[in-house]
């Protein structure tokens, strides 16, 4: 992000009574989990595309379905 939307954000936060504030900062903290979330998804998807004989669905969900169930490679020991 550059410093100048930075410095702006700054500017209209100092405009805000501290409730908020508050607001704000939990409204950014469940966007940061949002895009954590969305990040792992894309990754998992990712993953299991590279390896299709793994994975075998007849529908869009029933695949999201088996992503979200699947254990992580990163996990097993």
């Amino acid at each position: 992000m550059k410093t100048a939307e930075i410095n702006e954000i700054e500017e209209m936060l100092q405009k805000l009574p501290k409730k908020r504030i508050q607001e704000v900062r939990a409204f950014i903290g469940y966007i940061i989990d949002r895009e954590q979330r969305r990040k792992a998804l894309i990754d998992r998807v990712l993953k299991a595309e590279q390896n299709p004989d793994t994975v075998t669905c007849s529908s869009a969900e029933e695949f999201l379905l088996a992503i979200e169930s699947a254990e992580d490679d990163d996990d097993q020991t």
